[in-house]
């Protein structure tokens, strides 16, 4: 029925398409009345689309004539030269119509789909010129560092030319440079300095240290599926030297690299049993131990290479849905136990046995293992024979070893992660002593970004390399999260018709395919299937030697670093000159790339290295007509000696020839890798080689191609192709695109509720920040904090709870209040009335002997303070709990609900911290000693009627005495023309990872009371 409609009314985007074209023939009218226009006359055009804005019309209106003057503009300024990157370019690019259509897209807050070399980047200059008048600054995010400043300086010469100015961010620029790059009209850079510097922003002691003062108003993602699909899993933290830093992983290395070694020799020993069972016919017996090996070593060769024969690997399946059953699990948990450690390739994780904790210390095998703390917590309460002071100690004694034991069996996990499931040259590439990730989509360094939760650390053990210190959460935000925030966001790219859905659901973002200029003259070839790689890699290097002989480029994308390196090799080995593009050589990248299509040229690249740089065509690479590739009727089915185009390539090839080792996890890559190839209507072939070892059938392909292999009969060195396997293998990669929408979703869910947290902090700090006089939010403040102490006072409806209110109020203020001046009607209104009144004159008192510009810096700088100290430590607790949330699956119960419960209960707490941080601060604090002293003597008269407040006036006293010193750490340089007398340091929070108690829970010490109320106000 579908298929029907759209035969009668069109797809969506055909409709899309058909709304674009009246448009496009209007900014064609406007285009040739502007020819009549002098130079000065089309720039002064600028101007007063800027004034007809301010005058109330909208950029819809002005939307047509706009697009014109660009246009119109670019077409002037054919002929000249730019210099972009110290290289001289010439201007030679006016827009198509189909560019138009991109244009018009886009600044409808859409995602233009444009083949590679269909001009993206300049397709983008007219929403952003039309966006940039605004005044509220336009946004344009790339890949990379180097495409930022190409693209500014090559499109900065048309926006400059129209009267606009152009900025670029660059790694490690001043915040004063990033400020003035900000305040143009057009902002380019990564979506990694924009990110950052939002961070950046939000941990600020100044307004003048902030950069994106402009806001989030409009953004355009070059290669917005890279960004904001591929990246998005990694989240954007700023990072800082955590308080603690485990020494375990240099410690543990060398057992764990033995307790490795003795697996692998295990595995091998199982393999050989189980062939010598195969031999005797005992194959359920044989089928147990390969079921060992895989969950023991997944990656073992000799398993890889045994599980080639499609027999032994359908044995292997059979055994593996056999053990998912009710009946078998305590037999598959039996054989497991059998090994050393277990390995979850698809879930990236390990586990030790029972075995393997008594391999790595056989005089104490329960070193590695978990005490049973709730049990012993219990035995301890259940004893009527120990002090209260001896029971705290037993406690305290049980949560320590819990935490270390845990401690060391985390640093031993990692470690045989480390050396089981991460991959050098795969994952990542040691250089200059340090262990650099490798992005598994791009094939690119991921310069400073590390792996959490001790991985890096793990990683760093295993290769030899020095540990670098762990690190601890400052700010985070994830990459959704971040574009989410501007008013209109908006992208193109090469790929995202197989993601729109996923761009609907979390960006609210439509995709529109965009018409070639020319029609696409590629030929797909069917996928060639293996058996094996080396089959695979020999056929590849066969292919390359026949296409390098004729003189044709060809292009050899990988999905790892390693087997580029692999093929390199075998290159070499028949000396063919080649240039290899990957994370160890990404340096000379965009020279690499654009020479790729010259004749003879063999180039192997990651599979998204170079994206962003045009492979542009020798000229005797190309044996057609020139009239035929200018024709934009020309396409696969139209004739030409005698034949088809289509076949015509396929028996004399020509252009630029793709081939790829392999077949990504993503469709959407492996088209990409594609449209590298016959850009602007060039003909052009491609190709992808497969074999049943790849990751991506091993793991997620169906039993359809093995048994197909299996009834025809295919020997070794045999391939297997036709149009119904790429279907097949298409089908594996759907797969594994739903498991990582699933898997981004879940972090987009998890950071969500965070999301809403973190504007309130961010916001919170932002009005402190900016505001002209901070005495409102610090009095707001510090009526929070007494209103809470006021409700719990309340709720304890007893006149000892009253009287520990008044202590804390006499402790935090120099009021000196006591019982008798409360309220008649003890409510939490009254109570928190009456004490603000006494607390505002007291510092209203406090602030005649400060210089008044003065205290208002001091007021601002315990606000952030405060803030800055208790959002680091919840970011730690976040951290935590998202860490541990996961067990709740096993107590069936939703792990986000959970999470969601857990974390407003956190914060919660947490804006109680930052209240009494306040609170407790405002009266310890001074911008001179000559004005506290002078404050002590207004004291004095005071303590003459309220002895009570002499307790305070003893502290102040004392820290005025003291020497001028830092501030306490976290709260930064103090502003300028402040003298701060360095305050009391406060008791260090004893820190543990055992069960966390609420601050409304009991407390553990068995007074009966709150936990706030007992032994968590000390």
């Amino acid at each position: 029925m579908n298929w029907i409609i759209k035969k009668i009314v069109g797809s969506k985007n055909e409709r899309d398409l058909k709304k674009m074209n009246p448009l496009v023939d209007k900014i064609n009218v406007f285009d040739e009345e502007y020819k009549a226009l002098s130079d000065e006359q089309l720039q002064a055009k600028t101007g007063e689309f800027k004034t007809r804005l301010q005058n109330g019309e909208t950029l819809e209106d002005i939307e047509l004539e706009a697009f014109a003057v660009v246009k119109n503009a670019a077409r002037r300024l054919c002929g000249t030269v730019i210099d972009v990157i110290g290289h001289p370019l010439d201007w030679e690019m006016v827009h198509f119509d189909v560019q138009l259509i991109g244009g018009l897209a886009i600044h409808k807050g859409m995602i233009a789909e444009m083949a590679t070399g269909e001009g993206k980047t300049l397709v983008a200059t007219l929403p952003v010129y039309l966006n940039a008048l605004s005044g509220k600054g336009a946004h344009v995010v790339t890949t990379s560092d180097y495409h930022s400043q190409r693209d500014s300086e090559w499109m900065g010469h048309l926006y400059k030319w129209l009267g606009l100015s152009v900025g670029c961010l660059k790694n490690m620029m001043p915040p004063p440079e990033r400020r003035a790059q900000y305040l143009c009209d057009i902002t380019y850079g990564t979506n990694s300095e924009f990110g950052f510097d939002y961070l950046r922003d939000n941990m600020a002691y100044s307004p003048e240290d902030m950069v994106q003062q402009l806001g989030h108003n409009f953004a355009i993602v070059d290669e917005i599926d890279s960004i904001l699909i591929d990246e998005a899993r990694t989240p954007l933290i700023i990072s800082g030297p955590a308080p603690y830093s485990s020494t375990q992983y240099s410690e543990l290395q060398p057992a764990t690299a033995r307790l490795v070694r003795r697996q692998r020799d295990l595995c091998t020993s199982l393999l050989k049993e189980a062939k010598e069972l195969i031999a005797e016919g005992e194959e359920e017996e044989a089928a147990l131990k390969l079921y060992q090996v895989f969950e023991g070593m997944p990656k073992n060769k000799q398993l890889m290479h045994m599980i080639e024969n499609v027999k032994y690997r359908k044995l292997l399946e059979k055994t593996q849905m056999q053990m998912l059953a009710d009946t078998r699990k305590d037999q598959a948990r039996a054989l497991r136990q059998e090994l050393f450690f277990t390995i979850d390739e698809k879930g990236h994780d390990a586990g030790l046995t029972e075995i393997g904790c008594a391999e790595l210390n056989p005089n104490d095998p329960e070193m590695y293992v978990l005490p049973d703390m709730v049990s012993a917590m219990a035995e301890l309460d259940g004893g009527n024979d120990l002090s209260p002071e001896e029971i705290m100690e037993k406690r305290q004694a049980i949560q320590e070893d819990f935490a270390m034991r845990n401690e060391r069996i985390h640093a031993v996990d990692q470690l045989i992660r480390a050396y089981s499931v991460y991959e050098k040259d795969v994952d990542y590439v040691v250089q200059d002593n340090q262990v650099m990730i490798v992005d598994e989509h791009t094939g690119r360094l991921m310069v400073g970004r590390r792996w959490s939760d001790g991985l890096h650390q793990a990683v760093e053990a295993k290769e030899g390399c020095k540990i670098e210190r762990e690190t601890q959460t400052l700010a985070t935000i994830t990459i959704q999260n971040y574009f989410r925030m501007y008013d209109k966001l908006s992208g193109m790219t090469g790929t995202a018709e197989t993601e729109a859905d996923e761009f609907h659901q979390i960006y609210g973002l439509d995709v529109m395919v965009i018409p070639t200029n020319r029609p696409v003259r590629r030929v797909d070839l069917n996928d060639q299937v293996y058996k094996t790689q080396r089959e695979k890699f020999h056929a590849v290097i066969d292919d390359i030697k026949a296409s390098h002989a004729r003189k044709q480029p060809v292009l050899v994308g990988t999905v790892a670093v390693e087997t580029s390196e692999v093929l390199s090799r075998m290159l070499r080995r028949e000396n063919i000159v080649h240039n290899v593009l990957n994370a160890k050589n990404h340096a000379r990248e965009a020279e690499i790339v654009a020479n790729a299509g010259q004749p003879g040229a063999v180039t192997i690249a990651t599979n998204m290295a170079g994206r962003g740089t045009d492979i542009k065509l020798g000229k005797t690479v190309v044996h057609l007509k020139q009239e035929d590739l200018q024709s934009k009727e020309f396409s696969l089915d139209s004739k030409t000696e005698g034949t088809t185009l289509r076949k015509l390539l396929q028996e004399k090839p020509c252009g630029l020839y793709v081939i790829a080792s392999e077949r990504h996890e993503s469709r959407r890559i492996d088209r990409q890798l594609r449209g590298r190839s016959a850009r602007q209507g060039d003909p052009g072939i491609t190709r992808f080689y497969v074999s049943l070892e790849d990751n991506l059938m091993r793991l997620f392909g169906s039993d359809r191609i093995s048994s197909i292999m299996e009834k025809l009969g295919i020997e070794e060195g045999e391939v297997l192709e036709h149009p119904w396997l790429n279907k097949s293998i298409e089908t594996a990669q759907r797969r594994v695109e739903q498991q990582n929408f699933m898997m981004r979703k879940r972090t987009l869910e998890y950071d969500d509720v965070m999301n809403a947290q973190r504007g309130e902090i961010y916001g919170f700090r932002s009005e402190v920040l900016t505001s002209e006089d901070p005495r409102e939010q610090l009095m707001h403040s510090v009526e929070q904090a007494v209103s809470t102490r006021a409700a719990d006072a309340v709720a304890l409806k007893s006149a000892e709870g009253l009287h520990e209110f008044i202590i804390w109020v006499n402790t935090t203020f120099p009021l000196g209040m006591n019982d008798e001046q409360l309220p008649a009607e003890k409510t939490t209104e009254s109570l928190t009335a009456c004490v603000m009144e006494r607390v505002t004159d007291s510092y209203n008192l406090k602030a005649r002997h400060e210089d008044t510009e003065a205290l208002k810096r001091l007021e601002r700088h315990m606000i952030i303070q405060a803030i800055d100290e208790h959002w680091q430590e919840y970011l730690r607790n976040m951290d935590s709990l998202r860490e541990s949330v996961g067990l709740q699956a096993y107590g069936q119960r939703d792990p986000l609900v959970e999470y969601k419960r857990e974390a407003y209960n956190l914060f919660m707490d947490l804006m109680d911290r930052i209240y009494e941080e306040i609170a407790s601060a405002i009266f310890r604090s001074a911008t001179s000693v000559e004005a506290i002293e002078e404050f002590f003597q207004s004291l004095n008269k005071m303590q003459a009627r309220h002895p009570q407040a002499s307790a305070l006036a003893a502290a102040t006293a004392q820290a005025a005495a003291r020497p001028q010193g830092a501030l306490p750490p976290g709260m930064g340089a103090p502003p300028p023309g402040m003298e701060l007398p360095q305050p009391p340091q406060p008791i260090a929070p004893v820190r543990h990872d055992g069960p966390k108690v609420g601050r409304n829970d009991p407390c553990p010490c068995g007074s009966g009371r709150k936990y706030k109320k007992c032994c968590g106000a000390k």
